[in-house]
């Protein structure tokens, strides 16, 4: 088969990234240096078969319909938290994992109260609010204040010392939809350090535009920092509709008075303990070699985790099984690590660095599941220079399934594999179409008829496809 051939078979992702597919492989196609042995036949005849396997298969949403179903949301502290350890173990075992334990850590609670936020004056309106992960509440009491609008952070940071005394900042920045979700870190900005920036200019609450792409009358939360010797102050976000609404008034010229209580919201002062749940798919000649597999195992207390990242365990825990039950083991171990506590910061993967920092070169290449719904287009490798080609001929394999190679060679790992990149494990980032992601993102909106079954199965083999692709390997990709 002429694996340089391009896939132009009708598709939203193929008619996006035709062009980008067949520049792809005309380079990759010409990219390999003199002498160097491309994917052997038996490798190339191992891939169609998984290929052909893993793109019909269900395994990946029967994963992730038993998350939602039997666990559903998984916030840190939580009971779900707790339940979905148990449910990972279980399941790994279930799939065939030789090896599974869990790492345990301490992680700081926070805990979300009922809330209600309103506009009593030029006109009343009940709005769909909620609180930003860490934030303090009211006490229960109502905070009333007249609101002050910003286009964006920089517009808030550059307000007077004291000029919002007594009033609400609030920050309408509209978050823009891309495919590879870099609006992302346009907006995200506020939120995080937000409440900070506005209690530095003397405002008593702070409220934001929901991070995120959709017009539903639903707000979106997410983890938010408060800077130490600055006033905490309540800090919550406005579903895209009810901002609109809040906006709208503003524009009438009118002082708009804005109410808002929350009741038991804010930081505890209590640790709780997380656990990184862990498995293995020992390799047959290298085992003490891993290829790593990432996901984090938990969310928000809102929706059910399907998508964020239910998606990525459903992918990483049916790439290992269907590795696990083929009839000859790849040479190095597969693991696959469910991070804890990746919403609040990145908690449990601090925990895993610390304590397998000596055995990090061991760690021979890795991959996370953190980002989109849709087919992935891109992969961009970081690995050494001499490991590189093999990543060509690896790529130029997955062109007829839509997938280009970047240009770039700078993959640190995404979410929390970026903390094992920075330690030195070589990554491959994969960029599947995130269009819709920020619809869903942190919000009630997050469940299991969100994710996009087909591309789900593609996706499946390809994590899939890389994890043979890298455990089979005498590659070291460090070098």
């Amino acid at each position: 088969m002429n694996y340089c051939r391009v896939n132009r078979q009708p598709g939203a992702i193929q008619r996006a990234m035709k062009r980008a597919i067949v520049i792809a492989a005309s380079l990759l196609c010409g990219a390999v240096l003199p002498g160097h042995a491309a994917l052997t036949e038996k490798q190339l005849n191992t891939l169609d078969t998984i290929k052909q396997d893993v793109s019909v298969s269900s395994q990946s949403y029967q994963i992730i319909e038993s998350l939602t179903t039997e666990v559903g949301a998984r916030m840190v502290g939580t009971p779900g938290a707790d339940l979905a350890t148990d449910w990972a173990v279980k399941k790994m075992k279930m799939l065939g994992f030789d090896k599974v334990w869990v790492e345990e850590s301490k992680a700081q609670l926070w805990q979300r109260g009922d809330l209600s936020a309103s506009i009593i004056a030029p006109y009343r309106q009940k709005l769909v609010a909620i609180a930003l992960g860490g934030s303090v509440g009211t006490n229960g009491k109502p905070l009333e204040a007249e609101v002050v609008f910003f286009d964006n952070l920089k517009a808030l940071e550059e307000a007077p010392e004291n000029s919002l005394a007594g009033k609400i900042a609030y920050i309408g920045y509209r978050m823009e939809r891309h495919i590879d979700g870099h609006g992302y870190g346009k907006a995200v900005g506020a939120r995080v350090i937000g409440a900070t920036t506005a209690a530095q200019k003397g405002a008593v609450a702070f409220v934001m535009r929901s991070v995120g792409t959709d017009t539903d009358r639903i707000a979106h939360t997410g983890m938010m920092r408060y800077e130490e010797g600055v006033k905490k102050i309540p800090a919550v976000a406005l579903s895209n509709p009810d901002a609109d609404l809040l906006e709208n008034m503003l524009r009438r010229q009118e002082p708009v008075i804005f109410s808002l209580t929350t009741n038991a919201s804010g930081p505890t002062g209590k640790t709780v303990t997380i656990a990184n749940v862990i498995g293995e798919v020992t390799g047959s000649e290298s085992p003490d070699e891993l290829i790593t597999l990432g996901a984090h195992i938990d969310s928000w207390d809102v929706g059910t985790g399907a998508i964020d990242d239910g998606i990525g365990i459903g992918i990483v825990l049916a790439a290992g099984h269907y590795i696990a039950t083929m009839p000859e083991r790849p040479a190095r171990t597969i693991r696959v690590i469910l991070f804890a506590a990746e919403e609040i910061g990145l908690v449990g993967v601090r925990d895993y660095v610390a304590r397998h920092e000596a055995n990090i070169s061991n760690h021979m290449i890795g991959a996370e599941w953190d980002f989109g719904n849709g087919q992935i287009y891109q992969l961009e490798p970081g690995v050494g220079p001499m490991a590189l080609n093999s990543i060509r001929d690896f790529a130029t394999y997955l062109v007829p399934m839509g997938v280009a190679l970047a240009p770039t060679n700078t993959a640190k790992g995404q979410s929390d594999m970026s903390l094992l990149g920075a330690a030195g494990q070589p990554a491959v980032n994969f960029a599947p179409d995130g269009l819709d992601y920020f619809d869903y993102h942190h919000t009630e909106n997050d469940t299991l008829d969100k994710v996009n079954k087909q591309a789900l199965k593609v996706n499946t083999a390809i994590y899939t496809l890389f994890a043979w692709y890298a455990a089979s390997s005498d590659v070291n990709f460090h070098q």
